[in-house]
């Protein structure tokens, strides 16, 4: 995503500068209209997308091109039997325009992207299970799959009790500054089966440094995720909620609401390398547990999302 454009969630930002022009220009298409609404129904590849708009590949891939420079959509090759496709996927629902320039949309930022299965230090319990977008690894409620290697492709993992830990480069220069640090994430409680009344405290820390706990509701499922694998059962975790976690010099933030006074000159930012962990506490009453969605599960087409912003 471009640095103008700042994701709270999947609401795009935009202003009259000349930066989002790009935007703008990409929605002046029928077609590419066509496009988006397909895809907020579902993530679709090149070859569906152009069946329902009766196009060739060519021309509907040409079409997703320049949405993708927007910002607009997002794509991710899968393999499926012998074949290779490239599927598509909106990455913003909502866009909010400000009929002016705006000094905090432009605000420099450099975003990573983790996959949920990134992860270098984990501790599972069961109930608990991971898996890629067209497979479980292994077996539900063992945790030695954690360290197969085909974790590294995994995008969903669940367990009842632990935690899971994800190391981050830092790659500013030495005279830059952190304003703030953002993180983004498709989350919620693990309960056997489903159970949508399932709270979880769930302990967020950085570089050692707690920063505070964000209570999910509980398991959620009752309906299909958007983008839950047609092969995934329909009585196991579906979709999460996406959360923003704020570290600013005011706090610690979560969708907006302070959690901590925990601020960004406590969490060590000038590290090569930050941490960052997950714990799911135990909390008694059989309740508890932690869900991460990656891409491709949930509603959410996206992994754990970092953007640094900077002066």
């Amino acid at each position: 995503m471009h640095i103008l454009l700042d994701f709270g969630g999947f609401i795009m930002y935009l202003t009259t500068n000349a930066d989002s022009l790009r935007v703008y220009e990409a929605l002046g298409s029928e077609v590419r209209l066509k496009i988006i609404d397909l895809l907020d129904k579902r993530e679709m590849h090149i070859k569906e997308l152009a069946e329902q708009l009766y196009l060739s590949s060519a021309i509907v891939s040409s079409h997703v091109t320049k949405l993708q420079k927007a910002g607009i959509v997002s794509s991710q090759m899968k393999r499926v039997g012998t074949g290779t496709y490239k599927y598509c996927s909106l990455s913003a629902n909502f866009m909010q325009i400000k009929l002016s320039s705006s000094s905090d949309i432009a605000r420099k930022v450099v975003e990573l992207s983790i996959p949920v299965g990134h992860y270098t230090d984990l501790q599972a319990l069961p109930t608990c299970g991971i898996a890629t977008t067209e497979k479980l690894i292994g077996f539900y409620d063992d945790p030695r799959y954690f360290l197969d290697q085909e974790r590294v492709n995994a995008g969903i993992l669940w367990f009842a009790k632990g935690y899971v830990e994800y190391k981050v480069p830092n790659y500013l220069f030495i005279d830059q500054i952190v304003q703030e640090i953002e993180i983004s994430m498709e989350i919620g409680s693990e309960a056997p089966n489903i159970n949508e009344k399932w709270p979880s405290d769930i302990l967020f820390t950085m570089n050692g440094i707690e920063l505070g706990k964000w209570t999910s509701p509980g398991d959620l499922g009752n309906i299909r995720g958007r983008l839950t694998p047609d092969w995934w059962s329909s009585d196991i975790n579906q979709y999460g909620l996406l959360k923003v976690l704020k570290i600013n010099a005011g706090g610690t933030f979560v969708d907006g609401q302070q959690i901590s006074d925990i601020t960004l000159n406590d969490v060590h930012w000038k590290n090569d390398q930050w941490s960052f962990r997950f714990t799911a506490e135990d909390i008694g009453r059989r309740r508890g547990g932690l869900t991460l969605f990656g891409r491709g599960f949930g509603n959410y087409n996206q992994d754990i999302v970092f953007r640094v912003f900077y002066e």
